[in-house]
């Protein structure tokens, strides 16, 4: 019985793992792309009003 309990605790730690794994690749991919518009945006914004 404590087989079976450590082994569902080692399979949610693993499953928490890889999900956290991927959020911080998909909010790592969104910070990027995020920074790339907004300096885009800056660069309209001072060549339309220079």
């Amino acid at each position: 019985m404590l087989a079976v309990a450590f082994l569902g605790v080692g399979f949610a730690v693993h499953a928490l793992w890889l999900a956290a794994i991927v959020f911080a690749v998909f909010w790592l991919a969104g910070f990027a792309f995020s920074q790339g518009r907004r300096r885009g945006e800056r660069r309209r914004y001072r060549r339309d009003h220079w």
